[in-house]
């Protein structure tokens, strides 16, 4: 039953249709290019728990928490970056998935073993960046294809790569930010069971969500 789920699901993205909502939280991950900052990759939830509770509207990435010539030399202190809405508007969405409670729950134990103060909360350019820090969130998800050497300073490339690797498991978006922002609307209260759900007049569908076993998120060597 899935997979003809899936199959129309794309049939609707490629007609530009719209389909229900879940209630569900939906992580979405984020490139941003050069320009007035670094190359840098991060995640928005979104939606409400199919437990019910307040909605969920945020976002995290990591990053040093000061920028100098010591990022070069060894570890330096990190932090989780919250970005503004006008740091998200200039940036690309790449792709999204629509997630189990259990996968909520450990993407934000992940947020919080990333915070300043953590033992993860320390940055190193070359195996503890931005990329490490969704790459985590994407492997507690069930998503493959996560080792990529090569890539992990290269966040667009990096996520492109992922994305590519996850074809029918993941959402693809590839949207300019102000774009893929302008197709959501607000998170409203459902008339029927009283609980939060996101709407979007988007044509992008609502796909099932994973049905990987949530992961424990790893604690890799850092």
């Amino acid at each position: 039953m899935r997979p003809l789920l899936r199959l129309i699901a794309l049939l609707c993205l490629c007609l530009g249709y719209a389909l229900p909502a879940q209630a569900a939280v939906t992580i979405t991950f984020w490139s941003h290019e050069l320009g007035n900052s670094f190359p840098h990759a991060f995640f928005t939830l979104r939606g409400v728990p199919d437990a019910g509770g307040a909605p969920v509207d945020a976002n995290y990435g990591f990053t040093a928490k000061s920028v100098s010539p010591a990022l070069l030399m060894g570890p330096v202190s990190g932090m989780l970056d919250i970005a503004k809405p006008t740091y998200i508007n200039g940036s690309d969405a790449q792709f999204s998935v629509v997630m189990t409670d259990a996968q909520y729950t450990q993407v934000l134990k992940l947020v919080d073993a990333w915070s300043e103060g953590k033992p993860d909360s320390v940055y190193r350019l070359g195996d503890h960046n931005c990329a490490h820090f969704v790459k985590e969130a994407a492997r507690i998800v069930g998503l493959s294809g996560l080792d990529q050497p090569k890539l992990m300073k290269k966040p667009r490339s990096y996520l492109k790569a992922v994305g590519a690797a996850n074809v029918g498991r993941v959402i693809p978006v590839g949207l300019h930010g102000k774009e893929y922002l302008a197709g959501l609307s607000p998170i409203v209260p459902s008339a029927t069971t009283g609980a939060v759900i996101a709407t979007s007049s988007s044509p992008i569908p609502s796909y099932p969500r994973s049905t990987v076993p949530p992961a424990q998120s790893a604690a890799l060597p850092r």
